[in-house]
């Protein structure tokens, strides 16, 4: 009788151990998919693409290219990490915005993420500048813009908010990265480098794992102009489109079309 109970004591308190350990190995699994974001999906947008080269006239290397490889490498990335990852466009096509913002807010679960590079007349001009448009998407663009600008060997432009289309009409956490000048000769030399695009790949990458663990950083509203200023804006192009314009998106471009053209 007393071997039996001994029997019966020792089977309970294996079955014990076996819970233990199977309810250890659950909450190690679901850290693991937390962690890995098992759960987000991540809607990465390569901008421009088939005859929107994007940039400005003239410009040696095409951004569609460059944002493409980038968008493809983040890919990668966020997909070894567990994410799902939804591309706009995986080739050398054209995409129109609305179709973009469609294709991101068809997921719940998710955050939105466009690639661009930046261009001017400005040969001097350089850095690397992230764009948001609602509260949301703060945290994302302060983490995304913390590890780009971390990683990169350019100058810091800050955090942005701004109108886009593709962040004005998204309904997700959405940010859209420049990357660098590509009418820098410098920053174009980086960004041919396929060493250089995995590093920002990367670095977006560790923002998007980030975006919940730092503080928003503070950034400039380029929201808030006034009527009469932009007004002298469009005199000041006018005066000076013979010398082409030197902003660091021309009118022309996917995202200031979004921007302007589209709320005029």
């Amino acid at each position: 009788m007393q071997r039996n109970f001994c029997g019966l004591r020792l089977s309970v308190g294996s079955l014990m151990v076996v819970l233990v350990a199977c309810s250890s190995s659950y909450a190690a699994r679901a850290v693991r998919s937390s962690e890995s974001g098992d759960s987000l999906t991540v809607v990465i947008d390569a901008g421009h693409g088939g005859h929107d080269r994007g940039g400005i006239p003239g410009q040696r290397v095409a951004e569609k290219n460059m944002t493409l490889d980038v968008a493809q490498r983040l890919r990668n990335v966020l997909s070894g990490a567990g994410y799902h990852v939804v591309m706009t466009r995986d080739s050398d096509v054209f995409v129109p915005l609305a179709t973009r913002v469609a294709i991101a807010n068809s997921y719940r679960n998710a955050i939105f993420v466009c690639i661009h590079f930046n261009a001017t007349n400005r040969m001097g001009a350089s850095g690397i500048e992230t764009y948001f448009y609602t509260r949301d998407s703060l945290p994302l663009a302060s983490a995304v813009h913390y590890y780009v600008t971390g990683g990169a060997p350019s100058a810091n432009r800050g955090v942005r908010r701004r109108g886009y289309y593709v962040l004005r009409k998204t309904a997700i956490p959405a940010v859209l990265v420049e990357c660098g000048f590509l009418t820098n000769p410098t920053e174009a030399a980086y960004a041919q480098t396929a060493s250089y695009r995995q590093k920002l790949a990367e670095e977006i990458a560790a923002g998007v794992r980030g975006r919940s663990s730092l503080g928003s950083a503070s950034y400039i509203d380029q929201t808030k102009v006034t009527r009469s200023e932009r007004h002298s804006s469009k005199r000041s192009h006018k005066k000076s489109a013979r010398k082409k314009k030197s902003s660091s998106k021309p009118a022309g471009s996917e995202a200031r079309s979004g921007s302007i053209n589209r709320e005029a």
